[in-house]
């Protein structure tokens, strides 16, 4: 398969994905905000849980708010995830991956490899991932969390950055986004390859208790693995998430700098001082909400899609 093939279908896959997971990306971005910088019970809980804030979300937005910037989401989508499973594909295609299944050095290589891909990825997506946040957090001013920004399409955001702050605004926060990728593309990849290869690596053996269950080439490792991804992406994630969106949602000075955070350090620092731990996992239901199903969906896509090109060009040889 060429490089192009698997771009093309990575970024399918997670399309396909984010179509339906989009509202609960909003949701998870405005808990991800409430209560910024103040301690429990010095803030008004506009959102008390997932279902509470999908509700109060349609309530005040209409429907159309709980899809509220699906733009940028499918065009970070395609940037982000067609780079990033791509780009890993093409390495494991490389050998970069080999022994996964039996190493310790196999299992640390794949971390590498999906890491990498994941921070080139989200630097790629950066512009992309701010717009969908300010719109995504953008609402009636009852329910508002963070800061509003004043744009309400892609477009429009897309004008009033570069107009601000020249285009180089468009990767504001880009470094957050990029470590936010290394972190959470090792540890989803490197637990779903890993799952994924033990199962394989097992049946082919008839050493697994499951072999009687999962039949060859059977979609539910897939699934599986999926889901253990989608745990170890959740967990691992969701401070580097936290951090994340507040470095592209704050308010920027003149010059173009935060006026809340200077970093990614000092927006970690200020965070756990004003909110403990439990700040720095807020959106941690909605985001594993979220994410099984994005995952799953996502990853399961992707091997359909391979699976499928693999056996039509198979047939036109």
């Amino acid at each position: 398969m060429n490089h192009g093939t698997e771009f093309s279908l990575g970024a399918l896959a997670a399309v396909c994905a984010a179509c339906f997971t989009n509202p609960l990306e909003v949701v998870k971005t405005r808990m991800q905000l409430q209560g910024e910088l103040k301690a429990r019970g010095h803030y008004t809980v506009f959102y008390r849980n997932t279902f509470h804030a999908l509700y109060t979300v349609a309530k005040y937005d209409g429907l159309r708010g709980i899809q509220s910037g699906l733009a940028p989401a499918l065009g970070y989508q395609i940037s982000m995830n067609g780079t990033r499973l791509g780009s890993f594909q093409i390495m494991v295609d490389m050998g970069l991956t080999d022994g996964v299944d039996c190493t310790f050095c196999g299992f640390l290589r794949t971390l590498l490899a999906a890491g990498l891909s994941g921070a080139v990825s989200n630097a790629v997506g950066s512009p992309f991932f701010m717009i969908k946040t300010h719109i995504q957090c953008k609402t009636d001013s009852k329910i508002a969390v963070g800061y509003q920004h004043t744009h309400k399409t892609m477009y429009q955001a897309v004008k009033e950055i570069v107009g601000h702050d020249g285009v180089k605004g468009l990767w504001r926060g880009a470094s957050a986004g990029t470590l936010r990728g290394f972190i959470g593309s090792a540890a989803q990849l490197g637990a779903f390859t890993s799952t994924k290869k033990y199962f394989i690596f097992k049946e082919a053996r008839n050493k697994c208790n499951i072999y009687h269950i999962f039949v060859e080439d059977s979609m539910m490792i897939s699934i599986l693995a999926s889901m253990v991804g989608g745990i170890s992406l959740a967990f691992f994630m969701t401070p580097f998430d936290v951090v994340c969106i507040r470095l592209y949602n704050q308010r920027t000075t003149e010059s173009g700098k935060g006026m809340y955070y200077k970093g990614i350090s000092d927006c970690f620092r200020k965070t756990y001082r004003s909110e403990g731990i439990a700040g720095l996992y807020k959106g941690w239901e909605p985001a594993l909400i979220r994410i099984w199903p994005h995952t799953v969906l996502c990853l399961v896509f992707w091997d359909c899609f391979r699976d499928a090109y693999y056996k039509w060009n198979k047939s036109k040889a």
